[in-house]
């Protein structure tokens, strides 16, 4: 390092160092600025922004670990430790319940039988594949299928379902990926499935939210479809997630448990 670069590090670091979760928000920023200029340059709005920003957080995580040898990824980074505090579950649980202030309770209310029907069904399929699929992958413990399940659900309630029935790090690593791979998909696909599945309202929104449930995949893909539906689709997801935290270690876990023992 060139004696100039050295002196602008040693000037910079107290500053980065002394303040991490600023120096977190400001990266955080930086990347979604760079994330919405892709978006609109590179896909035409097709790709949302934050669908992109997620890819690159991921990455970006990835790169930090990989670089620290930690298990925080960037996190692990002393100017950027504030990451962990921006993405842990206080800040996010804050986000989740802010949704519920654009959501006009008139228009849930007319969701009715609908929305309880969609929040039923969008578990129940997702407990079904997620089991299914680890049973196809050589899983047979109830404990593990369950979890499994879980986190085909969303990333929240496959951890909260392992820890609750003392499933091994790595099911609930395997759940906690599954959840993510869900909620990018959901987050770049909805923009383009929307026009076929009359997803334009308030009420289908909701509906939608109740079947898919990952708040972050559905919230970013209906931000990318029409923002104004995003407290609607995350009310419910909300409510998904709540429910996948209950039902999974109590009524899942006993109904898988007498199918395969």
């Amino acid at each position: 390092m060139s004696s100039a670069w050295k002196t602008v590090a040693d000037a910079v670091d107290p500053v980065f160092s002394g303040y991490p979760l600023i120096t977190a928000l400001a990266v955080v920023g930086a990347v979604m600025a760079a994330s919405n200029w892709a978006s609109r340059r590179l896909t035409a709005g097709r790709v949302h922004g934050s669908a992109i920003a997620i890819f690159v957080g991921l990455l970006l995580a990835y790169a930090g670990g990989r670089a620290t040898g930690g298990k925080q990824g960037l996190a692990d980074v002393e100017w950027l430790s504030g990451i962990g505090v921006l993405g842990g579950s206080m800040i996010r649980d804050l986000a989740i319940v802010a949704t519920a202030f654009g959501v006009r309770l008139e228009v849930f209310r007319k969701t009715g039988l609908a929305g309880a029907v969609s929040l039923a069904l969008g578990l129940f399929v997702s407990f079904v594949v997620g089991a299914v699929v680890g049973w196809a992958f050589g899983f047979r413990d109830a404990v593990s299928l369950t979890t499994l399940g879980g986190g085909a659900a969303t990333f929240i309630v496959g951890p909260v379902t392992g820890a609750a029935l003392g499933a091994s790090s790595e099911v609930v690593a395997l759940s906690v990926a599954a959840g993510l791979v869900k909620a990018v998909l959901c987050m770049t696909l909805t923009p383009l499935v929307a026009p076929s599945i009359g997803l334009d309202n308030p009420r289908s929104a909701m509906i939608f939210g109740g079947l898919l449930g990952t708040t972050s995949g559905v919230a970013g893909g209906l931000a990318a479809t029409d923002e104004r539906l995003v407290p609607y689709g995350a009310m419910t997801a909300t409510f998904f997630t709540g429910l996948g935290c209950l039902v999974g270690p109590s009524l899942a876990f006993f109904v898988i448990r007498s199918i395969v023992g």
